[in-house]
Protein backbone atom coordinates (compact mmCIF):
# COMPACT_ATOMS: atom_id res chain seq x y z
CA UNK A 1 0.00 0.00 0.00
CA UNK A 2 0.94 3.62 -0.99
CA UNK A 3 0.50 7.01 0.67
CA UNK A 4 1.24 9.73 -1.30
CA UNK A 5 0.24 13.47 -1.49
CA UNK A 6 -1.10 15.22 -4.34
CA UNK A 7 -0.45 18.86 -4.15
CA UNK A 8 -2.34 21.76 -5.26
CA UNK A 9 -1.06 24.31 -7.73
CA UNK A 10 -1.13 28.57 -8.00
CA UNK A 11 -1.37 30.61 -11.08
CA UNK A 12 1.09 33.78 -10.24
CA UNK A 13 0.61 34.20 -13.89
CA UNK A 14 -1.80 33.25 -17.00
CA UNK A 15 -2.13 35.04 -20.16
CA UNK A 16 -3.55 33.34 -23.23
CA UNK A 17 -1.55 33.54 -26.42
CA UNK A 18 -3.79 32.23 -29.26
CA UNK A 19 -6.02 29.31 -30.23
CA UNK A 20 -4.50 26.34 -31.80
CA UNK A 21 -7.25 24.92 -35.11
CA UNK A 22 -8.47 22.72 -32.35
CA UNK A 23 -9.26 25.03 -30.60
CA UNK A 24 -7.28 24.06 -27.75
CA UNK A 25 -5.67 27.50 -25.83
CA UNK A 26 -2.62 28.17 -26.19
CA UNK A 27 -0.56 29.91 -22.79
CA UNK A 28 2.32 31.43 -21.02
CA UNK A 29 1.95 31.00 -17.39
CA UNK A 30 4.27 31.37 -14.16
CA UNK A 31 3.07 28.00 -11.99
CA UNK A 32 4.15 26.69 -8.24
CA UNK A 33 3.24 24.26 -6.10
CA UNK A 34 1.90 24.73 -3.36
CA UNK A 35 1.49 22.86 0.22
CA UNK A 36 -2.05 22.30 0.54
CA UNK A 37 -2.41 18.87 -0.55
CA UNK A 38 -5.27 15.72 -1.12
CA UNK A 39 -4.15 12.61 0.36
CA UNK A 40 -4.10 9.54 -2.13
CA UNK A 41 -4.14 5.82 -0.80
CA UNK A 42 -3.04 3.26 -3.72
CA UNK A 43 -3.36 -0.57 -3.14
CA UNK A 44 -2.52 -2.90 -5.56
CA UNK A 45 -5.15 -5.73 -6.45
CA UNK A 46 -4.82 -8.83 -8.81
CA UNK A 47 -7.51 -8.85 -10.36
CA UNK A 48 -7.50 -6.09 -12.87
CA UNK A 49 -10.08 -4.03 -11.58
CA UNK A 50 -9.67 -0.21 -10.68
CA UNK A 51 -11.98 1.18 -8.06
CA UNK A 52 -12.13 4.50 -6.27
CA UNK A 53 -13.42 5.65 -3.40
CA UNK A 54 -13.57 9.07 -1.63
CA UNK A 55 -13.48 11.27 1.60
CA UNK A 56 -13.05 14.50 3.18
CA UNK A 57 -14.76 17.99 2.07
CA UNK A 58 -15.65 18.33 0.03
CA UNK A 59 -17.06 14.61 -0.49
CA UNK A 60 -17.01 13.94 -4.08
CA UNK A 61 -18.80 11.53 -6.26
CA UNK A 62 -16.57 8.28 -6.81
CA UNK A 63 -17.34 7.69 -10.90
CA UNK A 64 -16.40 7.76 -13.70
CA UNK A 65 -15.93 11.90 -14.30
CA UNK A 66 -13.27 11.62 -11.06
CA UNK A 67 -10.10 12.02 -13.06
CA UNK A 68 -8.39 9.90 -10.65
CA UNK A 69 -10.05 7.64 -11.81
CA UNK A 70 -9.75 8.15 -15.32
CA UNK A 71 -5.91 8.53 -14.85
CA UNK A 72 -5.79 5.60 -13.11
CA UNK A 73 -6.56 3.53 -16.34
CA UNK A 74 -5.03 5.41 -18.76
CA UNK A 75 -1.93 4.36 -16.94
CA UNK A 76 -3.34 0.53 -16.85
CA UNK A 77 -3.97 1.24 -20.85
CA UNK A 78 -0.38 2.69 -21.64
CA UNK A 79 1.63 0.17 -19.54
CA UNK A 80 -0.67 -3.06 -20.89
CA UNK A 81 -0.79 -3.49 -17.01
CA UNK A 82 -2.77 -6.60 -15.97
CA UNK A 83 -3.33 -5.33 -12.30
CA UNK A 84 -6.06 -3.15 -11.04
CA UNK A 85 -5.59 -1.10 -8.11
CA UNK A 86 -8.25 0.04 -5.08
CA UNK A 87 -7.96 4.13 -4.75
CA UNK A 88 -9.24 5.92 -1.93
CA UNK A 89 -8.83 9.96 -2.39
CA UNK A 90 -9.17 12.07 0.53
CA UNK A 91 -10.18 15.95 -0.29
CA UNK A 92 -8.66 18.68 1.48
CA UNK A 93 -7.76 21.09 -1.92
CA UNK A 94 -10.89 22.96 -2.87
CA UNK A 95 -12.94 21.62 -5.74
CA UNK A 96 -13.89 23.40 -9.36
CA UNK A 97 -11.04 26.62 -7.73
CA UNK A 98 -8.32 26.75 -9.86
CA UNK A 99 -5.78 25.26 -8.06
CA UNK A 100 -5.88 21.53 -10.09
CA UNK A 101 -7.19 19.59 -7.39
CA UNK A 102 -8.44 17.05 -10.08
CA UNK A 103 -5.18 17.41 -11.66
CA UNK A 104 -2.90 16.78 -8.92
CA UNK A 105 -4.51 13.33 -7.86
CA UNK A 106 -4.60 12.32 -11.16
CA UNK A 107 -0.80 12.85 -11.46
CA UNK A 108 -0.34 11.15 -8.38
CA UNK A 109 -0.98 7.65 -9.91
CA UNK A 110 2.78 6.64 -11.15
CA UNK A 111 5.00 3.63 -13.16
CA UNK A 112 5.94 5.54 -16.11
CA UNK A 113 9.14 8.00 -16.47
CA UNK A 114 8.23 11.51 -15.86
CA UNK A 115 7.98 12.18 -19.89
CA UNK A 116 5.95 9.60 -20.34
CA UNK A 117 3.60 10.24 -17.28
CA UNK A 118 3.25 13.89 -19.07
CA UNK A 119 2.61 12.38 -22.16
CA UNK A 120 -0.30 10.22 -20.48
CA UNK A 121 -1.29 13.24 -18.61
CA UNK A 122 -2.12 15.72 -21.04
CA UNK A 123 -4.51 13.48 -22.08
CA UNK A 124 -6.53 14.34 -19.00
CA UNK A 125 -5.63 17.65 -18.75
CA UNK A 126 -3.50 20.80 -19.20
CA UNK A 127 -2.68 21.03 -15.75
CA UNK A 128 -1.55 17.40 -15.19
CA UNK A 129 1.59 17.46 -16.91
CA UNK A 130 2.69 20.54 -14.80
CA UNK A 131 0.63 18.90 -11.41
CA UNK A 132 3.61 15.46 -12.31
CA UNK A 133 6.54 18.04 -12.23
CA UNK A 134 5.81 20.59 -9.60
CA UNK A 135 8.13 23.52 -8.51
CA UNK A 136 8.12 26.34 -10.46
CA UNK A 137 7.52 26.70 -14.27
CA UNK A 138 7.13 28.44 -17.33
CA UNK A 139 4.18 26.53 -18.84
CA UNK A 140 3.68 27.60 -22.82
CA UNK A 141 1.65 25.77 -24.97
CA UNK A 142 -0.98 23.59 -24.16
CA UNK A 143 0.56 22.94 -20.97
CA UNK A 144 2.90 20.67 -22.32
CA UNK A 145 5.97 23.21 -22.78
CA UNK A 146 7.29 23.52 -19.35
CA UNK A 147 10.53 25.32 -18.28
CA UNK A 148 11.94 24.46 -14.67
CA UNK A 149 12.89 28.17 -13.22
CA UNK A 150 14.73 28.92 -10.01
CA UNK A 151 12.75 30.50 -7.15
CA UNK A 152 14.82 32.90 -4.48
CA UNK A 153 12.31 32.04 -1.63
CA UNK A 154 9.12 30.37 -0.85
CA UNK A 155 6.01 32.33 0.52
CA UNK A 156 3.26 32.18 2.82
CA UNK A 157 0.10 32.19 1.27
CA UNK A 158 -3.68 32.46 2.56
CA UNK A 159 -6.13 31.06 -0.05
CA UNK A 160 -9.97 31.71 0.12
CA UNK A 161 -12.49 29.54 -2.18
CA UNK A 162 -15.25 32.39 -1.39
CA UNK A 163 -17.70 31.20 -3.36
CA UNK A 164 -18.95 28.12 -5.54
CA UNK A 165 -16.22 26.40 -8.38
CA UNK A 166 -16.70 28.19 -11.85
CA UNK A 167 -16.90 25.43 -15.48
CA UNK A 168 -13.74 26.39 -17.08
CA UNK A 169 -15.45 25.95 -20.28
CA UNK A 170 -17.72 28.52 -19.07
CA UNK A 171 -14.73 31.15 -17.75
CA UNK A 172 -13.15 30.57 -21.43
CA UNK A 173 -16.03 31.61 -23.20
CA UNK A 174 -16.70 34.83 -21.84
CA UNK A 175 -13.13 35.54 -21.96
CA UNK A 176 -13.34 35.35 -25.91
CA UNK A 177 -16.70 37.58 -25.75
CA UNK A 178 -14.63 40.32 -23.84
CA UNK A 179 -11.36 42.73 -24.92
CA UNK A 180 -8.43 41.73 -22.48
CA UNK A 181 -7.52 45.19 -21.04
CA UNK A 182 -4.61 43.86 -18.98
CA UNK A 183 -1.62 41.18 -19.84
CA UNK A 184 0.55 39.93 -16.86
CA UNK A 185 4.39 40.50 -17.33
CA UNK A 186 5.90 37.21 -17.31
CA UNK A 187 9.62 38.18 -18.20
CA UNK A 188 9.17 40.60 -14.61
CA UNK A 189 7.55 37.90 -12.79
CA UNK A 190 9.74 35.23 -13.72
CA UNK A 191 12.94 37.88 -12.47
CA UNK A 192 11.01 38.65 -9.40
CA UNK A 193 10.57 35.54 -8.15
CA UNK A 194 13.95 34.01 -8.94
CA UNK A 195 15.52 36.68 -6.87
CA UNK A 196 12.64 36.18 -4.09
CA UNK A 197 11.41 39.73 -3.98
CA UNK A 198 7.75 40.29 -3.55
CA UNK A 199 7.61 43.52 -4.01
CA UNK A 200 8.77 43.37 -7.60
CA UNK A 201 6.60 40.47 -8.28
CA UNK A 202 3.56 42.47 -7.52
CA UNK A 203 3.03 44.29 -10.19
CA UNK A 204 4.55 42.10 -12.84
CA UNK A 205 1.38 39.22 -12.08
CA UNK A 206 -2.29 39.09 -13.59
CA UNK A 207 -4.54 36.39 -14.87
CA UNK A 208 -6.89 37.15 -17.78
CA UNK A 209 -9.36 35.23 -16.99
CA UNK A 210 -10.02 37.50 -13.59
CA UNK A 211 -12.10 40.00 -14.65
CA UNK A 212 -14.47 37.69 -16.69
CA UNK A 213 -14.72 35.20 -13.58
CA UNK A 214 -15.16 38.50 -11.72
CA UNK A 215 -18.56 39.40 -13.66
CA UNK A 216 -19.68 35.38 -13.18
CA UNK A 217 -18.66 34.86 -9.42
CA UNK A 218 -18.17 39.11 -7.96
CA UNK A 219 -17.31 37.31 -4.63
CA UNK A 220 -13.91 36.66 -5.99
CA UNK A 221 -13.14 40.38 -6.28
CA UNK A 222 -14.17 40.97 -2.74
CA UNK A 223 -12.00 38.09 -1.76
CA UNK A 224 -8.83 39.84 -3.47
CA UNK A 225 -9.79 42.85 -1.77
CA UNK A 226 -9.89 41.57 1.57
CA UNK A 227 -6.28 39.76 1.43
CA UNK A 228 -4.91 42.83 0.04
CA UNK A 229 -7.14 45.08 3.32
CA UNK A 230 -5.00 42.11 5.80
CA UNK A 231 -1.48 42.90 4.40
CA UNK A 232 -1.44 40.61 1.42
CA UNK A 233 1.90 41.98 -0.97
CA UNK A 234 0.35 40.19 -3.89
CA UNK A 235 -3.45 39.07 -4.44
CA UNK A 236 -4.37 37.49 -7.52
CA UNK A 237 -7.13 34.66 -8.69
CA UNK A 238 -5.37 31.04 -9.53
CA UNK A 239 -6.49 29.28 -13.11
CA UNK A 240 -10.04 30.34 -14.28
CA UNK A 241 -11.17 30.19 -10.17
CA UNK A 242 -13.02 30.15 -8.23
CA UNK A 243 -10.12 30.26 -5.54
CA UNK A 244 -7.95 33.31 -4.73
CA UNK A 245 -4.52 33.96 -2.94
CA UNK A 246 -2.80 36.23 -1.13
CA UNK A 247 1.44 36.05 -1.02
CA UNK A 248 2.65 37.45 2.55
CA UNK A 249 6.24 38.74 3.13
CA UNK A 250 6.25 36.74 6.41
CA UNK A 251 4.33 34.13 8.12
CA UNK A 252 3.44 35.98 11.40
CA UNK A 253 1.85 38.18 8.70
CA UNK A 254 -0.30 35.13 6.89
CA UNK A 255 -1.14 33.91 10.45
CA UNK A 256 -2.85 37.25 11.58
CA UNK A 257 -4.70 37.49 7.52
CA UNK A 258 -5.65 33.87 8.32
CA UNK A 259 -7.18 34.21 11.91
CA UNK A 260 -9.24 37.64 10.20
CA UNK A 261 -10.58 35.75 7.14
CA UNK A 262 -11.34 32.35 8.45
CA UNK A 263 -14.13 34.24 10.66
CA UNK A 264 -15.49 35.93 7.31
CA UNK A 265 -14.69 32.80 5.19
CA UNK A 266 -16.36 29.19 5.29
CA UNK A 267 -13.06 27.78 3.16
CA UNK A 268 -10.00 29.55 4.63
CA UNK A 269 -6.28 28.10 3.37
CA UNK A 270 -3.19 28.31 5.35
CA UNK A 271 -0.61 27.11 2.92
CA UNK A 272 3.09 27.97 1.29
CA UNK A 273 4.46 27.73 -2.15
CA UNK A 274 7.17 25.08 -2.37
CA UNK A 275 9.65 23.27 -5.05
CA UNK A 276 9.29 19.70 -4.14
CA UNK A 277 8.08 17.23 -5.86
CA UNK A 278 4.06 17.45 -6.15
CA UNK A 279 3.57 13.77 -5.13
CA UNK A 280 5.24 12.86 -1.88
CA UNK A 281 5.10 9.48 0.19
CA UNK A 282 3.70 10.41 3.43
Amino acid sequence: MLRIGARAKINWTLDITGRRADGYHLMDMLMQSVTLADEITLEKTTDGIITLTTGGTPLLPADEHHLALRAARALQKATRCPLGARIHVVKHIPVGAGMGGGSSDAAGETGLTRAELEDVGLTLGADVPFCIRGGLTRTRGIGEAMEALPCGQCFPLVVIQPCGGLSTRDVFAAYHAQAVSFRPDNDAAQAALADGDLRALSPALGNVLQPVSEQMRPAIADAIADLRNCGAAAALMTGSGSAVFGAFETEQSADAAFAALEKRYDRVFRCATCMESVIEQI
